[in-house]
């Protein structure tokens, strides 16, 4: 147990962008969100996992829709409030704490101001180790924990409670309901029980965030290479550096989906590197070889000062290093790759871990 200032909430979301692979939601919103209630609240106590009684209930908070969104539709802050609210009146019992339900810029930073506001303690883990477009796209799907019931809110006042037959049509109907209250809303989905989390949850996730926003703070600091720190950090390895040529990247269905195209630099010079996003990076790879595809981590950081840069947020010209990282060894289960894997999202290559792709190479 121990308390998150401001200064922790700003290592945090810089590590989180980084883990949310391009998703999860733009970094400086949810710092800044976290930051206010902070600021008014005081400090939220981070609970290890291990601290949450067994039978406690313990529900994430999360923002659902395309980050795109959010450049223009700020949450308030209040429709976390709400669902929240809703899902503790319907379940009949008090909820002991909050936790992220991935890794993000946004997603990460919202438990920490609902937190705040409420006098929850958030717990440190998740349900991803990263970021995913979709609500069954969790570690808790995988152990057969349900969605529902859940609550999605947004800006306007509007709540809708919503109990689904299975975790594939949470995602179907709470889509196309976000998609109607302006593409992004507030959700309160996968109550369950300390023990639940003890058994299914990412475990340190917030911790990993923390250590690697203080190494790219630390870099700058102290003048040395912040890619070479954050790899070291995370056991990643450098796919490509290049310059952004291209971007084509447009809002549908409910997410950011798009290419990006890098033209290589010093000793990628001649390489063309396209990256695949739908609000996550899923797919890296040039004209010759495959380097990286989900559900292993792909991110995009800034070539000089390490930061990350998201979907929304990649422009033309930039110059960036892009770095795959390994994924938790629960996505490289079967029923992981069926989830999360390239076939789920359409792209006809196989999963190859990153670390075998940078060893041996996979020619297309």
């Amino acid at each position: 147990m121990r308390k998150i200032g401001k200064q922790e909430i700003e290592d945090i979301a810089i590590g989180a962008a980084l883990l949310g692979t391009g998703g999860g939601g733009d970094p400086y919103i949810g710092k800044l969100m976290a930051l206010q209630a902070i600021e008014e609240y005081g400090e939220v106590t981070l609970l290890d996992v291990d601290e949450v009684p067994d039978d406690a209930l313990v529900v994430p908070s999360s923002m659902m829709g395309a980050p795109t969104v959010m450049l223009e539709k700020a949450p308030s802050g209040e429709e976390a409030i709400e669902a929240f609210q809703l899902l503790e009146k319907y379940l009949g019992k008090k909820i002991y704490a909050t936790f992220p339900i991935e890794a993000g810029g946004v997603n990460s930073m919202i438990p920490f101001a609902l937190a705040a506001r409420l006098g929850l303690p958030v717990i440190d883990a998740d349900g991803m180790g990263r970021a995913f477009p979709e609500l069954q796209m969790v570690t808790f799907y995988l152990d057969g924990i349900p969605a529902t019931p859940g609550v999605f809110a947004d800006e306007k006042g509007n709540t809708a409670l919503l109990s689904t037959i299975n975790n594939i049509w949470t995602e179907r109907i709470a889509r196309a309901a976000t998609i109607q209250m302006g593409g992004s809303t507030m959700v309160a989905m996968y109550s369950m029980t300390g023990k639940n989390l003890k058994e299914s949850g990412i475990r340190n996730i917030l911790k990993l965030e923390e250590e690697i926003g203080k190494a790219i703070r630390f870099a700058k600091q102290n003048n040395v290479n912040p890619i070479n720190e954050v790899l070291n950090k995370v056991g990643g390895f450098e796919l490509f550096r290049g310059k952004v040529s291209d971007i084509n990247r447009k809002t549908e269905t409910g997410f950011a989906r798009g290419t990006a195209t890098f033209d290589g630099l010093n000793e990628y010079k001649g390489e063309t590197l396209k990256l695949s996003f739908q609000n996550e990076h899923l797919l890296a790879r040039t004209e010759q070889r495959l380097l990286c595809v989900t559900p292993d981590l792909i991110a995009v950081l800034d070539a000089e000062t390490g930061l990350p840069i998201t979907t929304e947020g990649i422009r033309y010209g930039a110059r960036c290093v892009v770095i795959g990282i390994p994924c938790h060894p629960k996505w490289r289960t079967e029923k992981g790759i069926e989830t999360v894997g390239p076939k789920y999202f359409g792209y006809d290559v196989d999963y190859v871990p990153v670390e075998e792709l940078m060893k041996k190479g996979v020619a297309l």
